[in-house]
């Protein structure tokens, strides 16, 4: 899959129908733009097919008066959206269906295609000779959380997403190997792989941030982490003690009252609901508290009005809004980019489905710069060496994913 310059799989490791898109027909790349929104919404109502592409983090200063002045060494575009030449569906069992094709690919042609998806590229050399950077270091870490609980405490905000990044310099990654070891690692319903020449993302996210299936939307907001067990037994007390811990609880459903708020700006009336509140979910390296929230829209609200008033996505955030995003460009020493921004595409019925960057590894192959990042909700109940922990504990697969050309 490194040949190609231009692809996305969206892949659901046995969740639900995978998808793979590889060239390019036309394109919307946005580098920074305050109509971003509006030109995605012309840009679609101009296709009748399948499109891919991101949303960037910082598409926020879109949506709000707001501004983003952090360090940006990998500098991806704000907005990558395309028509792929190719598109095909993949199922659990490893059939495949054609949804496009205007190159007119043979069968033995899309045989290698996906045979070349499970190509084993993970026996690269390690890491060993590279060194892992924290643009945040642990005192700066524990300091910032302090003045962030001061704003908590003070009533400025109630909760707020505090993120670090981890990066190394100087690095020829293999792109497809790294996204296959991370997906070993996790296995998580809405990973991704993503390429757009030299920007490259390989994510491993659980996190489902929005999906329009007809006219219902779906949301699915991850707060509560815990590490798993080393056995059945430990697991088990381990879920336990996520379900009944009360910081967790809370930041669930504080961010499930944005959640709420965000899909009522576009919901039919009284359709808003919450069909799955604080329910823990094991993955491969971690246990997660996350709620179902779900509304219905009427056939004259355009998919991308929906995705435009939800964003950013609440559990990246904070609570209020505004103020936690204004706090966040305060403390975080790095512009978040395409990291807890969104991947996904949209249907030719008007459908979409797109996921939370977390849990990723992003690269810029021309500056040879990788940047993997990690957070956590903080609220008044957070304990700043138990976050600084988390970060840790959920930046530890995309580390040990890592996989060069040399």
């Amino acid at each position: 899959m490194k040949d190609y310059r231009h692809i996305v799989y969206c892949q659901s490791n046995g969740q639900g129908m995978s998808y793979l898109a590889i060239g390019v027909e036309n394109q919307l790349v946005i580098k920074n733009s305050k109509s971003a929104f509006q030109q995605l919404e012309e840009y679609i109502d101009q296709e009748s097919g399948w499109v891919f592409g991101y949303f960037s983090y910082d598409l926020k200063n879109d949506v709000e008066d707001l501004e983003s002045k952090n360090t940006d060494i990998l500098q991806f575009p704000e907005m990558i959206f395309f028509r792929p030449q190719l598109v095909l569906s993949i199922s659990d069992n490893g059939k495949y269906t054609l949804q496009h094709d205007s190159e007119n690919h043979s069968e033995a042609e899309i045989q290698a295609i996906l045979q070349s998806i499970n190509d084993d590229e993970k026996e690269q050399s390690s890491l060993i000779n590279y060194e892992i950077k924290n643009r945040t270091s642990q005192t700066s870490y524990l300091q910032n959380v302090e003045d962030i609980l001061s704003h908590i405490h003070r009533g400025d905000i109630y909760e707020m997403n505090y993120c670090q990044e981890f990066y190394i310099e100087n690095i020829n990654l293999n792109s497809w190997a790294t996204y296959q070891q991370l997906n070993k690692h996790t296995q998580a319903p809405y990973s991704c792989y993503f390429r757009w020449k030299e920007f490259h993302l390989m994510c491993g996210s659980p996190e489902l941030f929005l999906k329009k299936q007809r006219d219902k939307i779906i949301s699915k907001p991850i707060k509560g982490t815990i590490r798993r067990g080393a056995n059945k037994v430990e697991d088990e007390l381990l879920i336990n003690t996520l379900k009944t811990d009360q910081k967790e609880i809370s930041e669930n459903v504080m961010i499930v009252d944005i959640v709420r708020n965000d899909l009522s700006r576009t919901a039919m009336r009284n359709t808003v609901e919450v069909e799955e509140l604080c329910k823990v979910y094991s993955y491969e390296t971690v246990h997660q508290m996350i709620s179902t929230v779900v509304s219905k829209v009427d056939n004259n609200t355009s998919p991308v009005s929906v995705i435009k008033n939800a964003f950013p996505m609440g559990s990246m955030t904070g609570a209020p809004k505004i103020s936690a995003m204004k706090l966040i460009e305060k403390f975080e020493d790095f512009k978040r980019g395409l990291y807890s921004g969104a991947v996904g595409y949209f249907t030719p019925e008007g459908d979409f489905n797109f996921n939370v960057v977390i849990r990723s590894v992003a690269y810029n192959s021309e500056k040879k710069y990788c940047s993997m990042a990690a957070g956590g909700a903080l609220t008044a109940l957070s304990i700043p060496e138990k976050e600084y922990d988390e970060t840790l504990l959920k930046a530890d697969a995309m580390k040990k994913s890592i996989r060069t050309n040399e």
